[in-house]
């Protein structure tokens, strides 16, 4: 990834955080947001969002299951600046879930425009994926 493209998706991030942190979810540092199979959702990411977490994330045990995020400890984030996309959005609180799911929504249309834009193929995987393929980010993910 080129340092003008990781720079852009940062901005868009910062974007993100802004219109999330305006929406007022709040937060009780429960982690559930962190274990997937325990509470049933998947953590779903782009290549972009991959490059840049890798980029930065502190090194994590492998191989990863989807069951749970590797850079959880205790019930916090050790990968917080470079998270993705979904970890900026999601909240579990019930009164945000309209408004989560419509940021959402946003800002990966953005992520896909800004890749289309710059001619990067799009991949989008679980989290799993590219974290047990570091060259998942210019791969094909399987089906």
């Amino acid at each position: 990834m080129s340092e003008s493209l990781r720079r852009r998706v940062l901005e868009l991030y910062q974007d993100v955080d802004r219109e999330v942190a305006a929406a007022g979810p709040v937060c009780v540092a429960s982690g559930r947001c962190c274990r997937f199979k325990e509470y049933g959702h998947t953590l779903f990411v782009s290549n972009l969002e991959a490059d840049v977490l890798l980029a930065a994330a502190p090194p994590y045990d492998g191989p990863v299951t989807a069951d749970y995020c590797p850079f959880q400890q205790g019930n916090l984030c050790t990968a917080r600046e470079p998270r993705p996309l979904g970890c900026r959005v999601y909240y579990c609180d019930p009164n945000y879930q309209e408004t989560g799911n419509r940021i959402s929504e946003v800002y990966l249309r953005r992520l896909k425009d800004l890749a289309d834009a710059e001619g990067v193929a799009w991949h989008y995987a679980p989290l799993h994926y590219f974290l047990n393929n570091p060259d998942g980010a210019t791969a094909e993910p399987p089906s």
